[in-house]
C-alpha cells in the first residue's frame, strides 16, 4: 500500500511540474514513478517514505514558493530596490545525503535565495539571500520548516 502511495504522490508531482492533468499524464507519472522506485530499490538506496508526510513537505514548499515569490514580486515592483542581499550559514542537522541535497534543492528552488555550498563537515550551508537583513529569521525559517518536513517524510 505504502509503494502505490508513493507512486501515486509521484504522479501527481509529474502532472504537477508538467501542469498537465490528464488521465494519460497520470499513467505516464504512474509509470514513471514506478520504474524510478524499482531502480532505487535495486540500487539498495530507497529510503522509507511516509506518504502522508511526504504529501505535507510538497505542501509546505509549494506554500513557501507563493510566499517567496510574492515577496520578491513586491521587492521588484517597487519604486527603490529595499533589499540586503546577503549570504547566510545555515546549521544543518539533517545527516543523510539525500536529505542535505532534497533541503539544498528546496532551498534553491525557493524564489529569493539559492544554495551555495555545503560546508565539509556537512553542518552548515551557505545559502545566498536576495534580502538578508535578518540571518536569523532565515535560519529559523529553515531550521523550523523544511528540516522537521524532511525529517518526517523520510525517518
Amino acid at each position: 500500500m505504502r509503494r502505490l502511495s508513493a507512486v501515486l504522490l509521484l504522479a501527481v508531482l509529474w502532472m504537477a511540474l508538467g501542469a498537465s492533468f490528464t488521465l494519460l499524464n497520470l499513467l505516464l507519472g504512474m509509470g514513471i514513478g514506478w520504474l524510478a522506485l524499482r531502480i532505487a530499490a535495486a540500487s539498495g538506496h530507497l529510503p522509507r517514505i511516509r506518504p502522508l508526510a511526504l504529501a505535507a513537505l510538497l505542501f509546505l514548499f509549494l506554500k513557501e514558493l507563493a510566499l517567496s515569490a510574492a515577496t520578491v514580486v513586491r521587492a521588484v515592483v517597487k519604486p527603490r530596490l529595499d533589499v540586503k542581499p546577503g549570504l547566510v550559514e545555515v546549521p544543518v542537522t539533517l545527516r543523510r545525503d539525500g536529505e542535505i541535497s532534497l533541503l539544498a534543492c528546496l532551498i534553491t528552488l525557493t524564489p529569493g535565495t539559492l544554495s551555495v555550498d555545503l560546508s565539509e563537515d556537512r553542518r552548515s550551508l551557505l545559502v545566498h539571500a536576495l534580502d538578508a537583513s535578518d540571518p536569523a529569521g532565515l535560519r529559523r525559517g529553515i531550521a523550523e520548516g523544511f528540516e522537521p518536513a524532511i525529517r518526517k517524510a523520510f525517518p
